[in-house]
This record gives C-alpha cells, structure tokens and sequence, in this order.
C-alpha cells in the first residue's frame, strides 16, 4: 500500500507496544505521519528513535483521561496539519472468575478498552470533520463475538466497543468518516505472555491458546496491522460498521 498514505495523519492510541506499535510501523512505511499516544513513556522515547521525527508526534498520557486524550489530540494535529485517521490499540485484559472481580477492577476494564476509545473518537471527530472525511479503526477481540471463559469483564468490554463502532458508523457517515472494528484471537504481545507465564504450567497454558485456532498457531501483530492499514486505507473505501474477525479461524465469523 505504499502511496496510499503519502498524505495520510493517523492518531494512534496504544502506539507504544504490541499492535499499536506495529500498526505505527506499517502507517509510516506506507508514507503515513503518525500522533502516537501511550502512557508508556519509554515506549514512546523508543518510537522516537526510531523514525524520522517530522512524521511523528509523541504524546505521554493515558486514555482513561479525557483531559489526557485532548491534549494528545490537539498536540498531533497542530504537529501534524491535522488529523484524518484514527486507531483505538490500548486496551487491558483480565482473567478473574466473575465472582472474584471487584467493583474497580471492572470498572477499570471498561475505562480502558470502552470506554477510552469513545473519548478518542470523541476527541477526534472535529478534526475528521474538518479534513473532510476519513477513517477509525477500533481494535476489539474475539472474546467480544465468541466469549472467554472467566473473561467476562474483558468479553463484555470488547462486545461494547463493536456495538459502539457499528453505531458511530451511522454518525460519522455524515461527514464521511468510516468506522469499523478489528477483533484479533491470540497474539503475540506481552499482554498475552503476561497471561501465559502467569499460568502454573506456561507451557501448558500456550498451547490450549494455540489449539483454538484452525491455523493452529497465536498470531503476530504485524498480521492484525495489516489488516487495520486495509480499513483505513481507500481500498475499503465501501466499508463501514464492520466487525472483522482477524483471527485465525477462532469464531468463524
């Protein structure tokens, strides 16, 4: 896809590690600039070592404020000339049996991977109206179409974001923006090894992950980027108010 983005100014949140890094990636060598937000500071002084710093503005803070989330907004897209892409990458994950999850740990499951993309999008709406149209991908799971065991926080945030993007796809149609959802299985970030060495038999625990998969294999997250990169790029250009399974073969939606 490289020239498809030549002109292109992507707001990444989550751009630090994982998929939100290797989407990062994958914007800039399609000719992209780049805002990236995390709240890993080292992560973003990484990322800016490593590319050329006129296609990126490196902004510290965490989606779970809304202060945070428009001073980043704002920062990327004076730095930037404004703003036509979004992607919503941050996200966390819990494994805890319903009964053993307290009030907090839900309600922080929820103030990151729901509702941290409504105030991104939020945030972002004025600057795509002002560019004329454009773009967000919100990075949901699998756990949302085909539900986890003792995930139920996590499955029931991931479901939210889907039905949050199928709905702001009909508002945003307005103005000519595009939102969909991504909904990755298993890949290979540090989340998931956190999960995994957390296990008593690590081992063990990978490969009952590896054997959901008719691929029979966790993915990379280069392979969830590409497809991100697909959505908002213009060869999707009749594409909106999906939720694409990017995942193996897990739930066969």
């Amino acid at each position: 896809m490289t020239g498809l983005f030549s002109h292109r100014r992507i707001f990444v949140s989550g751009a630090g590690n994982g998929i939100g890094l290797a989407c990062v990636r994958r914007f800039i060598d399609a000719g992209a600039s780049v805002a990236c937000f995390d709240r890993d500071a080292e992560a973003l002084d990484r990322l800016g070592t490593h590319f050329e710093k006129g296609k990126l503005s490196l902004s510290h803070g965490d989606v779970t404020s809304s202060d945070d989330v428009r001073r980043a907004m704002a920062k990327g897209a004076d730095a930037l000339g404004g703003l036509d892409g979004v992607v919503n990458a941050a996200g966390i994950d819990l494994l805890r049996n319903l009964e053993d999850t307290s009030d907090e740990e839900w309600r922080g499951i929820f103030a990151v991977n729901l509702d941290g993309p409504m105030r991104v999008c939020r945030a972002a709406l004025p600057y795509l109206r002002t560019a004329g149209g454009g773009t967000i991908v919100n990075i949901s799971s699998g756990a949302g179409l085909m539900p986890l065991k003792h995930r139920t926080a996590y499955s029931a945030s991931k479901a939210g974001l889907q039905m949050f993007s199928k709905a702001l796809a009909m508002e945003a149609a307005d103005f000519g923006v595009r939102v969909n959802a991504i909904c990755p299985g298993a890949v290979e970030t540090g989340l998931l090894r956190s999960s995994i060495d957390a296990a008593p038999d690590p081992q063990q625990a990978y490969e009952a992950v590896r054997a959901r998969y008719a691929l029979a294999r966790i993915a990379e997250p280069d392979e969830i980027a590409a497809a991100v990169l697909w959505l908002s790029s213009p060869e999707s250009s009749y594409v909106t108010g999906v939720a694409l399974a990017v995942d193996g073969g897990r739930t066969f939606h």
